[in-house]
């Protein structure tokens, strides 16, 4: 089941925008200094650079990913999950018909 609400955050109020708008997102800190950060992708093909490992969670809607050095697009929906290793590149789609994914990303 896909992460619904999280208690007990701050959450930096700026946006942080990518690929003119396809991507949106912003950074929540918890009480212990560990980060995230909570977004959406609107239909588009996009690839993004990891620094840390990052796990991106399915909170709405769907899209797939093709992590680097593999050819294979994977699908993720609601309540799934895929890791992206640190310090690589990763591919993303979110299609027309699913119109948004909403995600929460989780580093380190």
């Amino acid at each position: 089941m896909p992460t619904e609400k999280i208690d007990n955050i701050s959450v930096t109020t700026k946006a942080n925008v990518y690929f003119d708008g396809k991507c949106v997102s912003h950074g929540i800190t918890f009480a212990d200094g560990s980060k995230k950060s909570v977004g959406v992708i609107l239909p588009a093909s996009l690839t993004f650079n990891t620094g840390a490992p990052e796990i991106m969670e399915c909170v709405a809607g769907a899209c797939e990913y093709k992590l680097a050095g593999t050819d294979n697009w994977v699908r993720s929906s609601a309540g799934e999950k895929f890791s992206v290793p640190g310090n690589a590149k990763f591919d993303i789609r979110v299609s027309e018909a699913d119109q948004a994914y909403h995600y929460i990303c989780h580093f380190g």
